[in-house]
């Protein structure tokens, strides 16, 4: 998997740390980030997928209602957050690697994670991004334009098309120990 330790410690940049990797390489660290999401879920049945866990630091800044702002989050809501953001920093990525400017805003749709309530579902979505990243990294141009990036605001570093890919990757994995607590509290519950 990715190795982000450079990241976390601040010993690089985002942008120092992607300079060393290439398309195959994200395809390769995508493959290995579903793969591991379905790990994680292999022995989750339907009850798991719903089961409302237990988390003192809950907290959605970006939740729809009043009454979504502090709930933990169940295993569907997680599964299709964390796709919905790689795959929006996925199709960032190839805008930008194909030298279009970026033009803000989002690029981003969600799975409304109440209609998620099955195993079957969180396997489906998982794929379903997979296939999508990486039809997303298959249209970068042989030679994708590096030097095109933009700013998420006025004080963060530049991005470009690798940067923003990883970013994605970052975000799943920052999810990863959340996904592993909640099947824990889950089969603790249901099994």
């Amino acid at each position: 998997m990715l190795d982000l330790t450079p990241l976390y410690s601040g010993q690089l940049t985002l942008m120092q740390f992607a300079a060393q990797f290439t398309p195959d390489d994200l395809r390769k660290f995508t493959n290995e980030m579903i793969d591991a999401q379905l790990a994680l879920i292999q022995d989750c049945d339907d009850a798991d997928v719903t089961f409302q866990p237990t988390d003192p630091n809950a907290h959605d800044q970006f939740a729809q209602t009043a009454e979504e702002l502090n709930i933990a989050w169940t295993l569907g809501h997680v599964i299709v957050h964390t796709t919905a953001t790689a795959e929006e920093a996925a199709a960032i990525a190839c805008e930008l690697a194909r030298g279009v400017p970026f033009r803000g805003g989002r690029s981003r749709v969600e799975v409304p994670w109440q209609t998620v309530t099955t195993i079957a579902q969180c396997r489906r979505r998982l794929e379903e991004s997979r296939r999508m990243r990486l039809a997303l990294l298959d249209a970068w141009p042989c030679e994708p334009d590096l030097h095109n990036t933009y700013q998420y605001s006025p004080q963060s570093e530049p991005r470009n098309a690798l940067a923003r890919f990883i970013l994605g990757l970052k975000h799943e994995t920052d999810h990863l120990n959340q996904i592993q607590e909640i099947v824990k509290q889950a089969q603790a519950v249901n099994r």
